[in-house]
């Protein structure tokens, strides 16, 4: 199905040819038709299925089709996003896909001065990609109005409810008019997700799309077992081995970061850290440089695990497990994307079995092990239960049965009280 199908104007399909784009993806098809009748949208849609076009397509349709003047310092249509990164990606989206348009469009993020956000405010904007604490700031000294929105996007809704987000979110829809459209966008519809839907949206229409299993060989997934103190040596050896030209690294503390970095350029390797302890500006042109090609190496903390989209990227290495197991889907998802192929390599320790049992749990399979010579170690890591289901969730599984004696129990308690 050509995207002129799904009733795009010419203006719009000319953008996305024009991108390379040549058939709508599955989350495009189902969610596109719906957002254009004005519904209310509920969508699970991994990383990498296509799902920030399915949402800003149809709204700068819908925006072009009643073309009005904005006025100053109000927005016709917001997207809330978890991360500068994210605000920036998505803006850059909105701007290739309207360019043949006249709609206006704005990042709005927080580690910069605000004085050039608010002056671009000030005309109007029709589409406003913001983070949700910069928005609330922005909102508290008049910066912005919300009373001529038309269209509200939650974009990666679990990853804001992850990061503590969902008081702000709860503020700012508290402030939206209660005539709008509302989209709300999540790789997972996690009981949290659905919650915050709850309160947001009306009546929604809910769509799930999952990754084409035929695009799942593209990703060449492995591991190696190792000592955790080894892993630094690992890594140094596998770059140099195998040499790797670029490769995005993933660990879980700032801290962590910045050792490896120094671990790294001791055995001359150059590599740089990408974490929230670092300024925006620094951020952002360590991206610039690392999808350039100028920096082969980035040590990144979950910061980068959603959101980025990186052209080409090789191969995304897992220095450290995640948690939740999702986190690895996000993970490995900044490569082999676009069809292309990547490659996906994991460093696992026996303090990582865990997490390894739930992940391959997610995945549904082992991932192939690889054994690095003069790497052995001296931990055994077990292959991993496939069916393992932590002990949170056994706990809550017997708390469930035990319910109705528990409640016997505190009733039998109450009526003793009374009693005495």
């Amino acid at each position: 199905m050509p995207f002129s199908k799904l009733g795009l104007s010419d203006p719009i399909v000319k953008a996305v040819t024009e991108l390379g784009y040549k058939t709508p993806t599955p989350i495009q098809e189902k969610a596109i038709p719906v957002i254009m009748t004005g519904k209310d949208l509920l969508a699970a849609a991994q990383t990498g299925t296509g799902k920030t076009a399915s949402f800003v397509l149809p709204i700068i349709q819908m925006l072009s089709e009643e073309q009005r003047q904005v006025r100053r310092k109000r927005i016709r249509a917001l997207i809330l996003v978890p991360t500068r990164e994210l605000a920036v990606q998505v803006e850059e989206n909105i701007a290739q896909y309207s360019k043949h348009l006249s709609l206006s469009s704005l990042a709005m993020y927080g580690g910069v001065d605000s004085k050039q956000q608010k002056q671009q405010l000030i005309e109007g904007v029709d589409i406003l990609v913001a983070t949700p604490g910069r928005l609330l700031d922005m909102y508290s000294q008049r910066a912005v109005h919300f009373d001529e929105l038309d269209v509200l996007v939650l974009d990666e809704a679990d990853r804001m409810l992850d990061m503590g987000f969902i008081d702000d979110i709860n503020k700012i829809v508290e402030r939206l008019p209660l005539e709008r459209q509302n989209l709300l966008f999540s790789a997972t519809l996690s009981k949290q997700v659905r919650i915050l839907a709850k309160t947001a949206i009306n009546n929604p229409v809910e769509i799930s799309v999952t990754p084409d299993s035929s695009a799942k060989p593209k990703i060449d997934q492995w591991l190696v077992t190792v000592d955790k103190d080894k892993k630094s040596a690992l890594l140094s050896h596998l770059i140099k081995e195998n040499q790797w030209e670029q490769a995005l690294i993933f660990i879980e503390t700032k801290h962590g970061a910045a050792k490896l970095v120094s671990q790294l350029e001791k055995r001359g390797i150059k590599a740089e850290s990408f974490h929230s302890g670092r300024s925006q500006e620094v951020r952002t042109k360590l991206l610039a440089d690392f999808k350039s090609g100028k920096l082969n190496l980035l040590v990144a903390t979950g910061v980068a695990a959603r959101g980025i989209d990186i052209d080409n990227l090789q191969r995304v290495i897992n220095y450290d497990l995640p948690y939740p197991a999702d986190d690895y889907v996000h993970r490995i998802g900044r490569t082999g994307r676009a069809g292309a192929s990547g490659e996906a390599i994991s460093l696992v320790s026996k303090d990582d079995f865990k997490n390894l049992c739930m992940i391959e749990s997610r995945l549904g399979h082992l991932i192939t092990r690889k054994e690095i010579e003069g790497f052995a170690p001296r931990k055994e890591v077990p292959v991993s239960i496939l069916n393992y289901v932590p002990k949170s969730r056994q706990n809550k599984g017997r708390q469930s049965s035990n319910s109705k004696p528990a409640n016997d129990r505190a009733k039998q308690k109450s009526h003793q009280e009374r009693k005495n």
